[in-house]
């Protein structure tokens, strides 16, 4: 099954180990036709109507962080997974686990951030539990949440939908999570404020599929950023993706700390970036639209599907040279979600 005889910090990081455990110790046991289709929900069809299904859990350190905090991670993080599979977020759990000293005050904070949060996502918490554990058992507080939608766009949304000639594009600029979880965490002492793109997407994304009736594929990059996510992509659907570095927007300040650090802004996490696939026929509709949202201000069209089927990613980079990216291997920032 795996080399490994204990868990690593790897298996959690998105990238390379997380698809093994997935793969080697999960779907053998629980493999069905609704989780092997690999999506970042469950689509179920009950009666004549399709719902989706997600549930995710958060352990992100520090659970204060610049533009947001655990709570509203908590909540956007349930409504992408909802709205990427054309979902429209109607209800959520969340439960938490507390470690034993937890301020009350803290709790508070993040009780109404998330509270604040599903307000805005339109989404309703309606059922939920607690958990108190002794010291050390837990790093202050983890949350897991459950989200359920409801789906009317007609079309497919899956990794099994995307086509040769399909553009690729994204809602934004990428690592603006991690670099943000990475400053909070590490003390930089950089003068330069980076603020977490937290956010829910599900109105983004009503107003696409209110556009247009031919969007094959969205998935939202978190853990393991945007790298990750195409070549898993690229990977479940056998198909080639090209991708150019100079169409990709990374902010600079993200970019100072990556030079810094010597990371790849590929690989970082972001919680309000998605990348869409669709017919270069919707691109530009699809773009305008983007556009105005307050969510999409700086989107752009990244790449596209090439005709070969090679399960792989294909960057050009800046200075005209091509390398493959691939699933990332370690762990670049722990507990970022």
């Amino acid at each position: 099954m795996t080399k490994y005889d204990k868990i690593l910090l790897e298996h959690g990081s998105g990238g390379l180990l997380s698809n093994e455990l997935i793969a080697h110790m999960f779907l053998p046991h629980f493999s069905n036709s609704y989780l092997d289709r690999m999506e970042d929900s469950a689509v179920l069809t009950i009666g004549n109507q399709k719902f989706c299904f997600t549930t995710d859990s958060y352990v992100v350190s520090p659970v204060f962080f610049p533009g947001g905090d655990i709570g509203s991670l908590a909540v956007h993080g349930t409504v992408n997974d909802l709205a990427v599979c054309g979902g429209k977020p109607l209800y959520m759990s969340a439960g938490y686990i507390l470690e034993e000293g937890f301020s009350f005050a803290s709790l508070e904070k993040i009780v109404q951030s998330m509270a604040d949060a599903a307000k805005h996502a339109g989404i309703k918490i309606v059922t939920g539990d607690t958990k108190v554990v002794s010291r050390g058992a837990v790093d202050g507080i983890f949350i897991n949440t459950s989200g359920i939608g409801i789906i009317e766009y007609a079309g497919s949304l899956s990794v099994k939908s995307i086509a040769p000639g399909d553009v690729i594009i994204l809602n934004g600029t990428i690592g603006d999570h991690g670099a943000a979880i990475m400053q909070a965490r590490e003390n930089l002492g950089l003068e330069t404020d980076i603020i977490s793109d937290s956010a829910p997407l599900s109105g983004l994304i009503a107003e696409i599929l209110n556009v247009s009736s031919d969007i094959h594929c969205m998935r939202d990059a978190t853990r393991g950023g945007l790298g990750a996510i195409l070549a898993e992509i690229a990977q479940n659907a056998n198909i080639r993706i090209n991708i150019s570095e100079q169409y990709i927007p990374v902010g600079e300040n993200v970019r100072g700390i990556c030079e810094i650090l010597g990371l790849d802004p590929l690989f970082l996490a972001n919680e309000g970036k998605m990348v869409l696939f669709c017919p270069a026929a919707e691109a530009s509709k699809v773009l305008a639209v983007m556009k105005e949202h307050e969510f999409g201000r700086n989107a752009a069209v990244i790449g596209n599907v090439g005709e070969s089927s090679q399960g792989r990613v294909v960057l050009k980079t800046s200075i005209g040279g091509e390398r493959i990216v691939d699933l990332p291997t370690g762990e670049l920032v722990p507990r970022i979600c």
